[in-house]
Order: structure tokens, then sequence, then C-alpha cells
């Protein structure tokens, strides 16, 4: 592999780019090297953990010249929990390469003429700016370079934290995350300990066994909590215990609710969730509307930036009084009721129908009637005989999940000839997919970038497009 290989170390590798997974790229000897933990800039010595033909894949071992776009990681599990994979990328120097990794898979992937990019929009915190986290207990923790090894069972190899990444059943054992406000850290640390002092049994992924599953804070701006306890087994008496002492101890928790969950996999979806004390769901208000969140419910996990995402949704599609929307991949009608109080009416469709339940109950909630929410499959549901009932579309607004949209949608799209599409998307590689196929008809008129997870190479993107005269 060339005379600077010396046991499966390159050295001296320069680093260039960012590739689309937040891996950092370098080339050594004319082949592709991706390297965790490296930053564009950097001259690093990397051992290899992974060779295939064209490629291979590596870590830093030590820096040769550090790069003047790196910062001091400011999370001590950093690099080890997979999230926030950019921490020892300065935040400026995040959103330059947000903003070229999506002009590039547009370009590259669609092949598409695109407008100059407006700005990505900034966020306005890089710290504790979700409002909500997901934990999961487990008797198999990761365990650090020169920590003692402690036996399944024993409550040293306890865990409550996030999965280290590609190994299902080690979770790290988190014990300050920046992601979230305070008492969040609190609220997690004291269920850890007090289920070890109660002599509960974290779940054990492997075997499927144990008490203790899974643990879920949500937080609003105003600064009111609610938990989520998942367990495995049904013990209620016990969990009582526990949760009780839970919402003596922190006053900001106002909603608390269990889940008996025995099945094989995490989801929720088919789990007995039980209302414990408190109200039964938190809100978060954005520019006067209200939006009630349950257990259940999706809402963007950056509300601050949601809230300038949506603003930036109803300036592209500019509605005017007498204006038809579509909102596809509504989920609970958030974008919809930003929509509502400047156009004629807007349907909107989502495939889970607890998310239009919510929806509904979001509508009622701020008094808006010119909102229908339908439960059902986008592909099949917006069709021509749908919007014949319902209405012929003037604006259609789409969001959807990250494997983009169905064909037969794009397909919809096509034929009904909305004046214009406000695509909004997690995932640029699909959406320059979804456009390439409506370039036919339509033409991209702008775009805007809006960084919802700093420190993470994720990214939501704007497209307006426009029916072509």
């Amino acid at each position: 592999m060339g005379k600077n290989r010396i046991h499966g170390i390159l050295e001296a590798v320069h680093i260039t780019d960012i590739a689309d997974e937040g891996l950092a790229v370098g080339r050594h000897n004319n082949m592709v090297v991706f390297v965790k933990n490296a930053v564009p800039g950097d001259v690093a010595n990397v051992q290899v953990t992974r060779e295939k033909r064209n490629y291979q894949e590596g870590y830093v071992v030590s820096l040769v010249q550090a790069s003047a776009f790196r910062d001091t990681p400011f999370c001590k599990h950093f690099g080890i929990c997979g999230g926030c994979k950019w921490q020892h990328l300065k935040y400026e120097v995040q959103l330059r390469f947000k903003q070229e990794q999506v002009i590039n898979q547009l370009k590259r992937i669609g092949g598409l003429v695109i407008p100059e990019p407006e700005p990505i929009v900034a966020s306005a915190k890089t710290r504790g700016y979700r409002n909500k986290l997901e934990y999961t207990f487990s008797a198999r923790r990761w365990f650090e370079p020169g920590e003692p090894i402690y036996a399944d069972g024993d409550p040293g190899a306890n865990a409550l934290g996030f999965h280290v990444p590609a190994m299902f059943d080690k979770v790290v054992d988190i014990t300050e995350c920046y992601l979230q406000d305070e008492p969040g850290n609190a609220i997690r640390n004291y269920v850890r300990e007090a289920a070890i002092a109660a002599g509960f049994s974290f779940y054990n992924i492997r075997t499927q066994t144990g008490f203790m599953r899974n643990l879920i804070i949500r937080n609003n701006l105003a600064g009111q909590f609610m938990v989520l306890l998942s367990v495995a087994e049904n013990h209620p008496d016990e969990l009582a215990v526990l949760l009780n002492g839970l919402r003596e101890r922190f006053p900001e928790i106002v909603s608390l609710y269990y889940a008996y969950n025995p099945s094989k996999n995490d989801n929720l979806t088919q789990a007995d969730i039980v209302h414990f004390w408190g109200d039964k769901f938190i809100s978060e208000e954005m520019e006067g509307l209200r939006f009630a969140i349950s257990p259940k419910s999706f809402f963007q996990t950056n509300p601050q930036q949601a809230l300038q995402l949506y603003r930036k949704v109803r300036e592209f599609a500019d509605p005017r009084p007498g204006d038809i929307i579509y909102d596809l991949y509504t989920g609970t009608g958030t974008i919809a009721l930003f929509l509502s109080a400047s156009c004629a009416k807007v349907i909107g469709v989502e495939y889970v129908e607890e998310a239009i339940d919510d929806a509904r109950f979001n509508a009622r909630l701020n008094q808006r009637d010119k909102l229908s929410f339908f439960a059902g499959d986008a592909a099949r549901l917006f069709t021509e005989e749908f919007t014949a009932q319902h209405g012929k579309p003037d604006i259609v607004v789409c969001d959807p999940p990250r494997a983009g949209m169905h064909g037969d949608v794009v397909n919809t799209l096509l034929k009904l000839k909305p004046a214009k599409i406000v695509y909004v998307s997690c995932n640029a590689a699909t959406q320059a997919r979804d456009m390439q196929m409506l370039q036919e008809q339509y033409r991209i008129v702008r775009l805007q970038a809006v960084d919802m997870f700093p420190h993470t190479q994720h990214t939501e993107n704007l497209a307006l497009l426009e029916l072509k005269d």
C-alpha cells in the first residue's frame, strides 16, 4: 500500500474535505481515505480499519499538523457515543461545509441547474438546543480503556446513555450531555442511581431480559419537562416509587408517563403507555400558535430553528387568500397551521395516524377551521381523484422522510401541475433525485438550508419550485 504505511498506519495523510456522512476525506497514494475525527486542513497519521478496492477507512492516531478549522470538543463523550460528530470543527466552518454538501448533492446526484443558494440559517443555540433525548438502559456498558471491567449483572456494568455506533449491545454511560438544557442531565442521572439503589435490573439487549429499558426526556422553551420511562417487565408498584421520587425531586417535570414494552424492539407504537401523573402533554408556542406535544408526538427537536424553518416555508410559499395548499407528510400539522392564516384552506396528509390525531387536536386548540387532515400513505391518498374531491392544489408543501417522495407522489405532482412546490428535506440526496424528475415541468427558483442540528453533519434544505411557463 506504499512505503509510508507501517503496520496499517498511513502517514501524513492530507485531509481535504468532508464526506456525506460526516467523515473527513483525504488521499494517500491516489487512494481515497475516509477518516474519523479528522478535519479538513489536518495532516494526520491514520490507522486503517477497513480496506476496499477503491477506498480505505480509518481514524486519526496522531496529528502531524492541526487544521486551523479545528475546535476543542466540549464533551468528554465525544468520539464514543456517536452524536455530535463535528464538535472538533468550528461552528462557522460546519455551516460552510453543510452548505457545500447540499450544493454538491443537488448538482452531482440530481444534475440540477440551481440558483445561488441563500446563506444557511445558523442555529441560535449550538448547545442545549434539543427538546427531546432518548436514552437506553443496558446491562452491558461500554468500558473505556483502563477502566475495570464488570461482569453482566454487576451494577458496575449498568449504563444509561447512547449506543456506541455499530455496536447494537454496547451503551455509553452518559454522565453529562450538552444537547438538552438542565435539569435534563440531573433527571437522567437520578433515574440511573435510583434504579440501581432499588436493585432494578437493566435491560440486556442480547438476552432480551431485564426491567429498565428506555428513558425519554422532553422539554419546551418554557422550561417544562415530560418524562417517559419504558420498562420490559410489568412491576407498576415498584416503578411508582421511582416515579414519585422523580416528580418530588424535580418541580420542572409537569408530565410523567411509563410504558410497558415486552416486545423485541424499542419502538413504542404498540406499547401500553400509562399516564402516571401531571399534564397529559406539554406545549410549545410559536407566533401565538400552541402545539401540544404528547409522548408519541413528532415535533422538530430544535424548536427555535423550527420557527425559522416554518417562517421560511411560509415565505417561499407566499400564499394568497384564495389558494388551496396541500401539506404532504404533514406530521402533527405544524407547517399546515403556520400557512392556514394566509390561504383558503390547507389539506394535510400523513401516514402515521397518531400524528394526524395530534394535528387535528392542534387545529382545535388554535381554533383554526381552514384545516383538514387525512391519515394515509401519500402515494395512495394523494391522487387526482382525491384532489378533485378536496380541491386542486395551487401550492404543495412536502416534507418527506429521508427516503424522499414515492415515485407515485412525484407523478401526481406532474399531472396536477400546482403553481408552486415547496420541498423541505433532511436528505439533499433524495431531494435531488425527486427534483430531477420534477424538472421536466418545474424550475428551481430558491434554495435555503437551515441548520437544525449543530455539531452534526445533518441539515434541512428548502427548495422552491415554480411551474414553467
